[in-house]
């Protein structure tokens, strides 16, 4: 039996985070208490070490440890190495003892304070820092103003900026990875939406084209049929045949279009147009339904991705039709206008026609394609509920 696999908590990332800054706190802390002890112990003789000074050092083994709590403290820790500070500048006034002190603990308690904290607190953490520094260095005996400032600057104002700079620019990288990361998502949901689209168009397209041609071949090979059951005439058994092959055709050639725009090849003919309704409706005309085309306006030249969509509106239209319809005329006709085109159909209702439910794939195809060039579709029965009619009307400003 294979292993079963087991998946991590979805927090393990985290909880190794801050087990690391726990881990590294603990080493800065570790590491500024022993650089502070050395310095105190071997910076002179062990012996003129004053009892006092222990006490120094027991404060700085308390205040270097601080540093390794966690960070919402570090306001606390630099007040506790300003305190220090001054205390033991009171302690070891006018003894040479304050060269013990290498302030190690002070410049990260400052770091930290920078790095950590934020508005108030992060101004009074360097306040503390920097009248700690400067009151030490006066209680020690140092009049200067020039060095007074140097001081200040090196062990309090410079640590609480450089841990300012550092987390601003771990904030910017962040925020840079977090925009990329993004975009990246962005572009992800994009080609999704894109692919979706293009699944949608591929179905319509393949809806009007199949269903069109096959009701087409269905239309003829039923009348061949009937008329060799019944000893027919052979020339229209031959005719009904002939529209079998031609509509067979047609659907081939229409699949082959498909299929090449599918594989980014050069198209096989031009794409259908207006100049092709005639065709759609003389294909109609031979499955032996009266149909009949007109235009109306002044014709004039649209952009090739609207006719193609024109000319599968009225595709379907035609299709609907002959499948819904009661066989008497379909009346098809253009409409153009100075600032839109439409296109019109209108079909005899069948009795017991199931209306819309029937035809929603269809019009939900036609609506699709309106709404492309911002046109909008209309259907329903007419006034006197024998008739079916659907309009699909195109705004030209927005086509063209």
């Amino acid at each position: 039996m294979p292993p079963v696999a087991t998946l991590a908590p979805a927090h393990t990332g985290a909880g190794d985070l801050t087990r690391s800054l726990t881990r590294q706190s603990l080493l800065v802390a570790g590491v500024c208490l022993v650089a502070d002890a050395l310095a105190f112990v071997l910076s002179g003789p062990v012996a003129a070490i004053r009892p006092q000074d222990w006490l120094i050092l027991a404060m700085l083994v308390v205040v270097d440890a601080a540093l390794a709590l966690p960070a919402r403290f570090s306001g606390w820790v630099a007040l506790a190495h300003a305190v220090v500070q001054v205390v033991a500048a009171v302690l070891t006034a006018g003894t040479n003892s304050a060269e013990r002190l290498s302030g190690a603990g002070a410049l990260i308690a400052g770091y930290r304070a920078g790095a950590w904290l934020r508005g108030v607190p992060a101004v009074a953490a360097l306040a503390a820092l920097m009248i700690g520094t400067l009151a030490a260095q006066v209680i020690s005996g140092v009049q200067d103003h020039s060095p007074l400032l140097v001081s200040v600057l090196k062990d309090a104002v410079l640590p609480w900026l450089v841990g300012r700079y550092t987390t601003a620019r771990r904030g910017y990288i962040a925020e840079l990875e977090q925009r990329a990361e993004d975009q990246r998502r962005d572009a992800a949901a994009a080609v999704e939406h894109a692919i979706a689209e293009e699944r949608r168009t591929i179905a319509r397209d393949l809806h009007d084209v199949i269903s069109h041609h096959v009701s087409a071949v269905g239309a003829h090979a039923g009348a061949a049929r009937l008329r060799l059951n019944s000893q027919g005439d052979p020339s229209a058994i031959a005719d009904s045949m002939s529209a079998v092959e031609t509509a067979s055709r047609a659907a081939l050639l229409d699949l082959r279009r498909l299929l090449e725009v599918l594989h980014g090849g050069p198209a096989v003919g031009s794409q259908p147009g207006l100049d092709q309704i005639d065709a759609l409706v003389e294909g109609v005309r031979r499955m032996g339904l009266p149909t009949r085309f007109s235009t109306h306006g002044s014709v004039r030249p649209l952009p090739e991705p609207l006719e193609i969509a024109m000319y599968r509106i009225a595709q379907e239209m035609l299709t609907n039709a002959a499948r819904h319809g009661d066989g008497t005329l379909i009346d098809i006709a253009l409409h153009y206008n100075d600032s839109s085109v439409g296109i019109k159909a209108r079909n005899g209702i069948s009795a017991g026609s199931t209306s819309e439910g029937a035809l929603s794939r269809g019009l939900a195809g036609i609506r699709k394609r309106a709404s492309a060039f911002g046109g909008t579709v209309s259907y329903g029965p007419d006034l006197d509920g024998m008739h079916w009619e659907t309009i699909a009307t195109f705004p030209l400003d927005k086509a063209e």
